[in-house]
């Protein structure tokens, strides 16, 4: 395809800002992550790019985001709790940020993006909630001037050591910076409020330093282009195995979501449409040159997308540009980003993790269904003290059964309203059936399974004795599973232990498949018991 050169100044222009926004936040996640600020431009770099020139959303802007820096960590941890030293435990590290990029290539490869759009909305709330109040908490030592541990318990149980060494010249600066970051807006818009909060921050830094105030600063960062750290890789030990595993596609899962429910925004916003499985290779494209040079894995970052869109960008070239600008600070300018203290990006991430919070979930959580709201405060605390994973899926799966259990209760409910023990409200075209006393019409509408298939079950046991005729209309059944199965496969076996003759109308294709691969047609109902329509079922009710 070519390039539409009117899209060029926008391009430039729109992944410049997207750029300039993103720095700060991918030195900051860097420092996060326990790798250091060069290894979050690293990263900022690697999937910038190539996420962009890859990925399927013409005007994502990828990097380092919150939630794969708080798994990044998580992993960061491990290897150092395992082997001593970041730089022993380093290919235990870069494996799994490794993995994680070819598992997103092997999910776009198989086709799963468009699953995404099934995830619960409790479910991502509670976990983005969970999220952002991890960063926060893993910020509250660097703010206060010290060292922060990499779990969130540590963070409150060993907070003594934080509150009795207190730099209230770092305390001063995160005050600044988080001040000047929410302030900023009221006097212009122009200029990111992120980077006024950077350079005023850095500014006040460089200041109170060379009056002798000392405060921890990020220090040195390499210029010139990383190394290749393939060498690190297969020095780690093969008892690692497992938790690389583990993390690599607990990267991939959450760095597929994140992309593409950034994907869905860019979409709203530019009334375009996303390749949700080419932007998960473009995602683990990016993630695995990240992993090679040493830099921590990214996503799909929403803020740096909405103003990249915002500020002209049409294509992936803007993406690029976006990546491209933080190659040329990593070459020119790190010596300038290492005199940025600490907490003034302590300052940026408490913000980043305040805006992350799901305030609309919070305020609704007493309107919302009370199911819902039990899904997303359990994810909620499961991702701030769990696992993350681990509470995606305990979300999922709670929120399933719910919901199952929900439909089921309002099927039973519906059942009994319409009352078994006595005929439905007849359709249109059946009106001759039911005047009929010894028959009785049992509609069914929706899928039966699992959910819905305990009230079909109530049937056969309450149907009338006078009854010796039950028509079961399936016109609405587009879809039986093994339970809904079983279920008709029970009751009808009862009735025809008392004596009851039954017939099925309408079967559409799905259900009338399962029912004669199961043998249920013709050993419980005979093939001359399953009708098409109700007027041929008629005639055979004639006969009796």
């Amino acid at each position: 395809m070519t390039y539409d050169k009117a899209n060029l100044k926008g391009d430039l222009f729109g992944g410049l800002i997207a750029g300039i926004i993103a720095l700060p936040l991918a030195l900051a996640f860097g420092v996060q992550s326990g790798m250091g600020a060069a290894a979050g431009l690293y990263g900022a770099i690697a999937v910038g790019v190539f996420a962009a020139a890859f990925g399927g959303t013409r005007t994502q802007a990828s990097g380092p985001t919150g939630p794969m820096t708080v798994v990044s960590a998580a992993i960061v941890a491990y290897a150092v709790e395992k082997t001593g030293s970041l730089e022993a435990g380093l290919g235990i590290v870069l494996l799994a940020f490794l993995l994680g990029g070819v598992l997103q290539i092997v999910l776009g490869v198989l086709r799963v993006g468009k699953y995404v759009r099934y995830f619960p909305y409790p479910v991502i709330s509670g976990f983005m909630s969970g999220v952002g109040l991890i960063i926060i908490f893993l910020q509250i030592w660097p703010f206060l001037g010290s060292a922060s541990p990499k779990s969130t318990v540590k963070v409150f149980t060993e907070i003594a050591t934080p509150l009795s060494q207190i730099n209230w010249a770092a305390v001063g600066l995160g005050v600044l910076t988080l001040a000047t970051y929410y302030a900023f807006p009221r006097i212009t818009k122009k200029v990111p409020a992120v980077l006024a909060a950077l350079v005023v921050g850095t500014v006040a830094g460089v200041v109170a330093a060379s009056q002798g105030v000392v405060v921890p600063i990020v220090g040195d960062i390499p210029t010139g282009f990383p190394a290749v750290r393939v060498a690190e890789m297969f020095k780690t030990a093969p008892e690692h195995a497992w938790f690389i595993v583990e993390s690599g596609v607990t990267l991939a899962l959450l760095g597929s979501v994140d992309s593409l429910l950034t994907s869905v925004i860019a979409d709203n916003i530019t009334k375009d449409r996303h390749d949700s499985n080419r932007e998960l290779v473009g995602q683990g494209i990016g993630n695995i040159v990240a992993a090679l040079f040493g830099g921590i894995p990214g996503a799909g970052a929403t803020k740096g997308t909405v103003v990249n869109i915002n500020a002209g960008g049409k294509t992936r070239l803007s993406g690029v540009v976006h990546g491209l600008f933080q190659l040329v600070v990593l070459l020119g300018a790190g010596f300038i980003a290492s005199k940025i203290p600490l907490s003034v990006l302590a300052g940026l991430l408490i913000s980043v993790g305040i805006a992350i919070i799901d305030t609309k979930g919070f305020k609704h959580l007493r309107s919302v269904p009370r199911a819902d709201a039990v899904v997303m405060l359990v994810v909620l605390v499961w991702t701030v003290f769990g696992n993350l994973i681990h509470a995606v899926a305990v979300g999922i799966v709670l929120a399933s059964v719910l919901f199952m259990k929900k439909m089921g209760d309002m099927a039973e409910e519906e059942s009994l309203i319409s009352g078994l023990a006595s005929p439905e409200a007849p359709w249109p075209d059946e009106d001759s059936v039911t005047d009929d006393p010894r028959v009785y019409v049992k509609h069914l509408s929706g899928p039966l399974f699992f959910g819905s298939s305990a009230g079909f079950l109530s049937l056969a046991r309450t149907l009338p004795d006078e009854i010796d005729a039950l028509v079961v209309r399936m016109d609405r059944v587009p879809y039986m599973d093994q339970s809904g199965l079983y279920a008709l496969e029970e009751a009808v076996s009862t009735l025809r232990d008392r004596g009851v003759d039954v017939a099925l109308v309408a079967l559409q294709p799905q259900p009338r498949a399962r029912l004669e691969l199961i043998e249920f047609i013709p050993a419980l109902v005979p093939s001359g018991h399953v009708f098409d329509s109700i007027a041929a079922c008629e005639k055979w009710l004639e006969g009796r």
